[in-house]
């Protein structure tokens, strides 16, 4: 790979419509999350105290080992400028900081409320999957749903969390934060700001004619549908599924909407 950038953020927040444009690129290689971010997590918990033979490794060896991951898993693309997508890259600011000084981070936003009604839509259009979203349990209504996926350590409220910590830390230079709106609604300059933000040249997208399948991870996933993209690059406009009282509970939380919280001075687009 010439380099490697990095998405991520919230979920159904737009990293698969920001993948599939960048895939457009011939320069470029993007995808859905993958297995890389567990391997880095994985690997960091043996490297560490908790593993005797840690007494082996020193900090070279350490980030020799971490970087030997992507370098191998992403060796077929030599040529290409490399994306990878995962949640927990908001949470690694500091590893990939060390390993990749130059790389960047992009991490998708939506307003809360909005992220619980996908997944809410996802569930009940496929009424006869149980999906792993939930530990495939068959039970519980849209509140215990949505208290899952908010709890720090659901889908949502692991993501939140640590964009929070990417957002106030340390290594928050090296952090984009796309709105989902701004993605939906004016691709052409959401996606002139990412070109901007990770110093590569303009490309031009085609926003009526975007691709992508992930049908059989989704399917492996219990959750089909959850990777699709529209063909065409639209916003969605509708009316929210969620009892009122589930949706307002996520009022406030779009921090990044609210530039006296921007102390760093984060790049929001």
């Amino acid at each position: 790979m010439r380099a490697i950038h990095f998405i991520s953020g919230l979920p159904r927040a737009g990293s698969t419509l920001l993948a599939a444009l960048l895939r457009q690129n011939p320069r470029f290689h993007a995808g859905i999350s993958g297995p890389v971010s567990t391997f880095v997590t994985a690997l960091l918990g043996q490297m560490s105290v908790s593993n005797e033979f840690a007494l082996f490794l020193d900090e070279t060896q350490k980030k020799a080992i971490l970087k030997g991951v992507f370098e191998n898993y992403y060796a077929a693309e030599t040529d290409k400028i490399v994306f990878d997508t995962s949640r927990q890259w908001c949470a690694k600011m500091p590893v990939l900081a060390a390993l990749f000084p130059q790389a960047k981070v992009i991490a998708c936003v939506r307003h809360n409320g909005w992220i619980i009604d996908s997944v809410e839509r996802l569930v009940r259009r496929n009424a006869f999957d149980q999906s792993k979203i939930f530990d495939a349990n068959a039970g519980g209504t849209v509140y215990d749903r949505a208290e899952g996926l908010s709890a720090g350590s659901g889908l949502l409220g692991f993501a939140y969390n640590a964009l929070k910590q990417a957002y106030y830390g340390e290594h928050s230079a090296n952090l984009m934060v796309l709105r989902y709106e701004a993605l939906t609604s004016r691709p052409a300059a959401a996606m002139s700001a990412v070109y901007d933000f990770i110093g590569e040249q303009p490309f031009a997208h085609d926003f009526d004619n975007v691709t992508f399948d992930a049908k059989e991870f989704d399917a492996r996933l219990g959750t089909p549908g959850m990777h699709d993209v529209d063909h065409r690059v639209t916003p969605a406009n509708r009316e929210t599924i969620l009892p009122p009282d589930v949706f307002e509970r996520y009022r406030n939380d779009s921090f990044w909407d609210d530039p006296k919280l921007n102390i760093r001075g984060v790049r929001v687009v």
